[in-house]
């Protein structure tokens, strides 16, 4: 397959890359800065330079076209003030979504957060945060010409990964390496029956592979 991920030079965007590329598919990573193209190449993955910030949606699309499946893994950062949640973490991922319809690409997967709601409360960052990636999560869903699923890790961590975790529609919180989470994504992308679902993923002691065809109904 052809998969173009969004936020392509992020920590969970890159180990997914790495699999991808090990597991024989093209990797294509939307990066805003050009100096991490080559930290895409180390990774097996195709670099393209585009600001998804201010990117018109036909760019989007001619970026996206011909491929099989489309991620969103793209977020402003801890460091980043409550207009670039708006800006990258709501606005980038629906132009990501309008970019698939146009370029006819069906798959799409969104890297989400545990807790995301559109309608969470607070004027903190984080509250800020969490509104724009359940606004994002609604818009996603609410596309019936994409087959979509929406993953929400539980808190990261740069431990290694276990190949083991707990994959539902409702875990509870915990922590999850983000080497769980790509691998997990990657599986997603081979699995079309996950299409339709939101699922919270958090460290557990599932095999990943097995933990995706459950739920899926394989």
């Amino acid at each position: 397959m052809r998969i173009v991920i969004a936020g392509g030079h992020g920590r969970i965007a890159l180990r997914l890359e790495r699999l991808l590329s090990a597991g024989g598919h093209e990797a294509v990573g939307i990066v805003r800065n050009p100096d991490h193209r080559a930290d895409l190449r180390a990774a097996g993955a195709e670099a393209v330079v585009l600001d998804l910030e201010s990117a018109p949606v036909d760019e989007v699309a001619e970026v996206l076209k011909g491929a099989d499946a489309a991620v969103f893994a793209a977020g402003a950062g801890p460091g980043s003030g409550t207009a670039r949640k708006e800006t990258v973490d709501r606005a980038a991922a629906l132009l990501l979504v309008d970019a698939a319809e146009r370029a006819g690409v069906r798959r799409f997967v969104v890297v989400s957060s545990m807790g995301a709601d559109a309608g969470h409360p607070g004027d903190e960052v984080f509250d800020v945060y969490l509104r724009a990636k359940g606004a994002a999560d609604d818009a996603v869903r609410s596309r019936s010409a994409l087959d979509w699923t929406i993953l929400r890790p539980g808190m990261l961590t740069d431990d290694a990964g276990t190949g083991l975790v707990r994959l539902e529609a409702a875990t509870g919180r915990g922590p999850v390496p983000r080497d769980d989470v790509a691998a997990v994504l990657a599986e997603v992308l081979e699995t079309p029956a996950t299409a339709g679902l939101t699922l919270e993923l958090v460290g557990g002691s599932v095999p990943v592979t097995v933990a995706v065809k459950d739920i899926a109904g394989n």
